[in-house]
């Protein structure tokens, strides 16, 4: 094609009229040069490819690899309602010829393929629809330029979103002496130059709609990666949806720990309160790099949580919710108790806090008050918090202070089946303080799956993530165990009542049960199996976005755990 001919106008047409040795130079982009499948603009190479070849069966987000492909590209579709008039008689035309190329097999006694009988049960299906008034008919054309800039790296390029493509049944031609027409197709003009159509069903079409990335802005949240789709910026504000609450579920070494850092340094930025419960010491330095407190507590600690203080509650309706909780509390310590047990706990508690200063009453205080009414066997099952090894863990008056914006729990020190229920009574304490004083929190649980081992503590999580958007509270729960979470009636309870859900890499022993809660498309699960580490894909409320959490240059020093950053010589 002739480049100058598309450009020369006449005086009479109005437009200018260009001597032929600069009219390109002042039209046109300098140095375009058009080759048989590209064409060359100022050292740019473009290419433009239509979709030629399409599986036989559309489904939910058939076109999510050619819209999610993640290269500079740019998409275009043309979708033309086709009149019915006019489209049965051609239908009925290729009906006649399948059917007659059936019989022709079948007295020739050959077999007859899919490759006839589906196209013929298709079109048969779609001529009955349209004749009822079921289905309309559409023809759609779908093109795509790649943009490079070498010729190597454009054929680079191509291959990758042919493989792409065919993986899914999808093939890609490159529009071969056509380039200027296809790139006409491509502009946002409304033009199809190329007239590479194919016919549809109004089901079909439907389908490939909405032919765009998803994208998660709000203007008052925090940065929480760049959009794998798009590379635009995935902002959220975790206290504008539902409820504040998060659960991230990931494979160990997969990053969750680290976007759980990025998070609260950030949150930290916007005047956010941030608890940490650590069990992994993963984040004493940052705490100490931000002028955070850290609260160790183990066996010989100097600082002490007491479970029956209840600080400065005062209404009637927290002190009961406290005392449900303690008697959880209490529970989980002496490894279960019977109903009739729970209501005698419960009742004791009560009279302990009516008959003594709230502010003086200890783990000792109620033991005596057990062994006054001679409630032996309880004495017994609890004797080792009180007298025992464990006296200085448990029966000591609260000496640590929550003031601070940022304070992390480091219980690393504890033995193991201690864990459990210092996290519940960190929570409960936590709770206690967020009740008189309302205002943005972020509590964060890591290992949550440890909660979950015993009723008393699932139950009590549970309880937590429900009230707790009415104090301006979030709760972030992360756990490797998914699996834990979602075969636990108190896990999919955790799950459901969590606004913000934050999947990282899985393997395939947890994918089928993350894919049936969340409800994820089959890119969404093939995401998740192979996604690199640090990658993520966040679920807000209704919108599902694949990112890639990124921390900056000055954050990833106070943030990372990685051994090899760590000791490197």
């Amino acid at each position: 094609m002739n480049f100058t001919n598309l450009i020369r106008r006449s005086q009479t047409d109005h437009t200018f009229c260009i001597g032929e040795q600069n009219q390109l130079s002042l039209v046109s982009y300098a140095g375009l040069e058009e080759q048989p499948d590209c064409i060359v603009i100022d050292g740019q190479y473009l290419r433009t490819l239509y979709l030629s070849g399409y599986p036989y069966v559309a489904h939910s987000g058939w076109l999510d690899n050619l819209v999610n492909f993640n290269r500079n590209a740019d998409l275009s579709f043309h979708i033309e309602e086709i009149d019915a008039i006019s489209a049965l008689p051609k239908l009925q035309r290729k009906i006649t010829e399948l059917e007659s190329t059936k019989r022709a097999m079948i007295k020739e006694g050959r077999i007859v393929g899919s490759d006839i009988t589906d196209p013929l049960e298709s079109a048969t299906l779609l001529r009955d629809k349209i004749q009822r008034g079921q289905e309309k008919l559409f023809q759609i054309s779908v093109y795509i330029c790649l943009l490079a800039s070498s010729l190597s790296e454009l054929d680079k390029l191509t291959r990758l979103l042919e493989n792409t493509l065919a993986a899914r049944l999808f093939f890609v031609k490159a529009a071969h002496y056509q380039q200027l027409d296809g790139l006409q197709s491509v502009l946002p003009r409304g033009e199809d130059r190329l007239k590479q159509k194919r016919n549809l069903d109004s089901s079909s079409a439907a389908l490939s709609f909405p032919f765009i990335s998803s994208e998660l802005v709000t203007q008052d949240g925090i940065l929480y990666g760049v959009n794998k789709s798009n590379s635009s910026l995935v902002m959220l504000d975790r206290f504008a949806l539902n409820n504040a609450n998060s659960i991230t579920f990931a494979q160990s070494g997969s990053g969750k720990s680290y976007a759980a850092k990025v998070e609260i340094l950030r949150q930290l930025m916007l005047g956010t309160d941030c608890i940490v419960i650590d069990p992994e010491r993963e984040y004493s330095g940052l705490a100490q790099s931000v002028g955070g407190t850290v609260i160790e507590l183990s066996v010989k600690s100097k600082q002490h949580i007491n479970p029956f203080d209840v600080g400065a509650l005062s209404k009637e309706g927290n002190l009961n919710e406290h005392v449900q909780d303690l008697t959880e509390l209490i529970s989980l310590m002496a490894e279960g108790l019977n109903a009739q047990e729970k209501s005698m706990i419960d009742r004791a508690i009560l009279e302990v806090y009516a008959h003594s200063n709230p502010q003086t009453i200890t783990l000792q205080t109620f033991y005596n008050y057990l062994k006054k009414h001679r409630l032996i066997e309880l004495c017994k099952r609890l004797d080792k918090y009180v007298s025992g090894s464990l006296a200085n863990v448990f029966n000591n008056c609260t000496n640590i202070d929550l003031s601070n914006r940022l304070v992390v729990f480091d219980i690393k020190d504890l033995p193991d089946n201690l864990r459990q229920i210092m996290i519940m009574m960190i929570s409960s304490f936590v709770w206690n303080r967020v009740k008189q004083e309302p205002k943005k929190r972020l509590l964060v649980i890591d290992e949550g799956w440890l909660l979950l081992e015993h009723e008393q503590s699932a139950r009590f999580v549970a309880g937590l993530v429900r009230r707790s958007r009415k104090y301006y509270l979030g709760v972030a729960i992360i756990s490797q165990q998914a699996n834990d979470f979602l075969n636990n009636e108190f896990g999919k309870a955790i799950a459901s009542q969590s606004a913000l859900r934050i999947l990282m890499r899985q393997d395939t022993t947890t994918i089928t049960n993350v894919v049936a809660e969340f409800r994820l498309s089959e890119y969404e699960q093939n995401f998740l199996l192979t996604c690199d580490r640090g990658d993520a894909l966040i679920i807000a409320d209704l919108n599902h976005v694949a990112l890639s959490i990124v921390a900056s240059a000055n954050e990833h020093p106070l943030i990372t755990t990685d051994p090899k950053e760590l000791f490197a010589q």
